[in-house]
């Protein structure tokens, strides 16, 4: 495993019981897992920031949550975020999502799983991530499917949820390394640490199956 680069915060010295009870909510619930959050935490006020901003884009907001899911875990693979990918959402589960839902991602235009609305969504979070140009098709699909207060929302929380990404890629920070033990929101194969190694040790491994997509960038 690569070297870490920022060390976790040492919850045995943190004080602070509101911020206790969030990392036990992380602990237990996943997005975010208490590993990012003990990066964050050096900062109180940043710890807070991704925490109420987490909460009120991502698990609620105006837009479906289970879209939000998909474009989630899109950007994740996308920018060969390990960390981010691996995790599920509780609640997407309680919506519908199950993991079969999330095999097509990387090829969701031509994947039968995905309705026109998904699609529509996931293309939108793929002109995001991959500073794709975009052109009147496919705001006209995105106006047909979503409020405007559902496109803005969708909007910023791809840039979140993708700049999160790519910060926390840098770190080279793992599961399993704060608050160890449970499995709250872990992807099928990473319960554990010992899972995990496993999965990520298979050629099949999404992440060695990466591909970006075959359209020019914007200018």
């Amino acid at each position: 495993m690569q070297k870490q680069r920022i060390p976790y915060l040492d919850l045995t010295q943190l004080k602070d019981e509101k911020m206790l009870a969030e990392f036990d909510r992380c602990r237990r619930d996943g997005t975010p897992r208490p590993e990012s959050q003990a990066i964050r935490g050096h900062v109180p006020a940043t710890f807070w920031a991704f925490a109420n901003t987490w909460d009120a884009v991502f698990r609620n907001g105006v837009l479906d949550h289970a879209i939000k899911e998909l474009c989630r875990v899109y950007a994740a693979r996308a920018i060969n975020c390990d960390y981010c990918a691996n995790q599920r959402s509780v609640k997407s589960s309680q919506v519908g999502l199950d993991e079969a839902d999330y095999k097509d991602l990387m090829n969701f235009e031509k994947s039968s799983r995905y309705d026109d609305r998904q699609k529509t969504a996931l293309a939108y979070a793929e002109a995001i991530v991959w500073d794709l140009p975009t052109d009147d098709a496919l705001w006209d699909r995105l106006y047909k499917h979503f409020t405007i207060p559902q496109i803005v929302e969708l909007g910023f929380f791809m840039a979140i949820t993708m700049g999160q990404g790519r910060w926390l890629r840098t770190l080279n920070i793992e599961h399993h390394q704060v608050l160890a033990g449970t499995s709250g929101a872990m992807a099928p194969g990473f319960e554990n640490m010992d899972a995990l190694r496993k999965s990520k040790a298979d050629p099949s491994y999404w992440a060695n199956l990466q591909t970006r997509p075959k359209v020019e960038a914007a200018e």
